[in-house]
């Protein structure tokens, strides 16, 4: 099976989240996650299931205007290849709401899962985003201390500030 893409975008709107986004039938399915994906096997992430967005997006970088859905600074914090751990289809894995897969990016490497925990009456997602206990799990590991992107060498300020 071919490799899809993933990429994981650093962004501050109203509150600093991650946007985690994995290629699933042609567009970016996608996730924020508030506190940020990590290697930490003993840290379960809330993620919650947002709107997919183009495969283009996923080079994105640079300042969305006030005013405009998702207003804020992002820059893309990761980005690499994933692939099922299983040969279920990922589209079909995500409706019945558990997808286990390896990423291969340049911070994140190894097993990950995504479960559904919760369908509020309003139909938004929630999830839990997790990494396994393999050789790339690192205990206390935390995206914070990991702030340039992987396309730019930037930070946020630095798109903020238009360097």
């Amino acid at each position: 099976m071919d490799d899809r893409r993933f990429v994981v975008q650093r962004h501050r709107a109203r509150r600093l989240h991650y946007d985690f986004r994995l290629e699933v039938d042609g567009v970016l399915a996608s996730w924020a996650v508030p506190k940020g994906p990590t290697l930490d096997p003993s840290v379960r992430r809330a993620a919650f299931h947002v709107e997919d967005h183009a495969l283009d997006y996923g080079s994105f970088e640079g300042v969305l205007p006030a005013g405009q859905y998702g207003a804020g600074d992002v820059i893309v914090w990761d980005n690499g290849t994933w692939v099922p751990a299983n040969g279920d289809p990922p589209g079909k894995s995500l409706f019945l709401g558990e997808l286990h897969f390896d990423l291969y990016g340049v911070k994140l490497r190894g097993r990950f899962v995504l479960v559904r925990t919760r369908v509020d009456a309003a139909g938004k997602e929630e999830w839990l985003l997790l990494h396994k206990r393999d050789e790339h799990a690192v205990p206390g590991w935390d995206p914070e201390e990991h702030p340039l992107s992987v396309l730019s060498g930037r930070t946020n300020d630095d798109v903020r500030a238009g360097r």
